[in-house]
């Protein structure tokens, strides 16, 4: 699969994650970032890692509850109480904030939904990042955002490297007689792992160097500046653009005019900063059929969650005020179903090539 084609499909359904914050509809989402990961991922480094996304998350929604906890803001007496923490007075400035006093079920429960939805974005960036390859990736950058994305591809690939290694260092100490586990097996992995990041960051140094990374090629002082400046000029078109968009009081021209003009800007100057990096294309990656079905599943589930067609918008909100049991509608539904399709529109990973056993001719004993 294109890499691109996996990032359009995991970006368009965390903005279908962003429209709603359903408990219902963003477990769903997990179980089908969880079918798709399970059933195309591949044995690279790389694949491993959306396990640990997923601790990630549940630490976030730890965190919003335990915020939410702590920072009470009262109940009502409506409320469902659970318990009360140890009230903390404030000064009168800072009003509106309450440190500890009872905690209702109403409250964690919000909190949580919404910790929940900014888990289901995380989840969806490492899905990307599991079945993504960074390398290749990297290739379809242009050229002026090169070595940003050497310097991001680097920094994706440190995490699974480094679980690696430490799954590597730690079975060669099974294979040892010792102690394996404790702070004394933690400190004779430790090392291990900081030897061996520090022997691949130099090949990767050698590496770099001997490709000719960072440097200028035939790009002169003038050309540079004036890259700098349209760069500049388009991220401010796109900001203000995107204020007059969301701001129904702004000047019409601050509105789609600003946000194309500073596209057309951007583009001009990845296009002018291209010009310096001089690289060359060893088989590219095809854009196919299952590239297209993979982006359009994500896309088209970002489009219905977006539309409001054929159900109620609220429904996609849940309600703690009074404390009642979420919906289930059934266009969203289908359309975060949809996006689970790529399951199977993606072509299965290949599997690693193993060399073949040789075979050892015996000859009989003449006895």
């Amino acid at each position: 699969m294109h890499p691109v084609a996996w990032w359009v499909w995991a970006l368009a359904l965390a903005t279908a994650v962003s429209r709603t914050d359903n408990p219902l509809l963003l477990f769903l989402v997990l179980a089908v970032l969880g079918y798709v990961v399970t059933a195309r991922r591949t044995e690279a480094p790389w694949a491993r890692g959306f396990t640990y996304y997923l601790y990630l998350a549940l630490t976030v929604v730890a965190i919003r509850v335990v915020f939410r906890a702590v920072f009470a803001t009262g109940i009502t007496p409506r409320d469902h109480f659970l318990f009360s923490l140890p009230h903390v007075p404030t000064p009168d400035w800072y009003a509106g904030i309450r440190i500890g006093g009872p905690v209702s079920l109403e409250a964690l429960l919000s909190a949580a939904t919404d910790g929940l939805r900014l888990a289901c974005m995380l989840c969806c960036i490492g899905a990307a990042n599991t079945l993504a390859n960074p390398k290749r990736a990297l290739r379809v950058l242009p050229g002026a955002l090169y070595e940003l994305g050497v310097a991001v591809t680097v920094a994706l690939s440190v995490a699974p490297q480094l679980v690696q290694s430490v799954q590597r260092v730690a079975r060669a100490k099974k294979l040892r007689a010792g102690r394996t586990r404790g702070v004394k097996a933690l400190r004779g992995i430790v090392v291990p792992v900081l030897e061996d990041a520090l022997e691949r960051s130099l090949r990767l140094a050698a590496a770099m160097d001997a490709r000719g990374y960072g440097r200028a090629g035939t790009a002169t002082r003038r050309s540079r500046r004036i890259t700098g400046a349209l760069m500049l000029l388009g991220m401010c078109g796109l900001c203000a653009g995107a204020y007059g968009l969301l701001d129904a009081t702004a000047p019409a021209f601050l509105g789609l005019p600003a946000m194309t003009l500073g596209a057309l800007l951007c583009a001009g100057g990845l296009r002018l900063g291209g010009r310096r990096v001089t690289r060359t294309t060893y088989r590219p990656d095809p854009w196919r059929l299952p590239e297209w079905a993979v982006a359009g599943s994500g896309l088209l589930s970002a489009v219905l969650l977006l539309t409001d067609l054929g159900y109620d918008p609220a429904q996609l909100n849940s309600t703690f005020y009074p404390l009642t049991w979420p919906d289930l509608p059934l266009v969203p539904t289908a359309a975060i179903l949809l996006a689970g399709t790529a399951g199977f529109l993606a072509p299965p990973p290949t599997p690693p090539q193993r060399p073949a056993p040789t075979r050892t001719d015996r000859r009989a004993d003449p006895a």
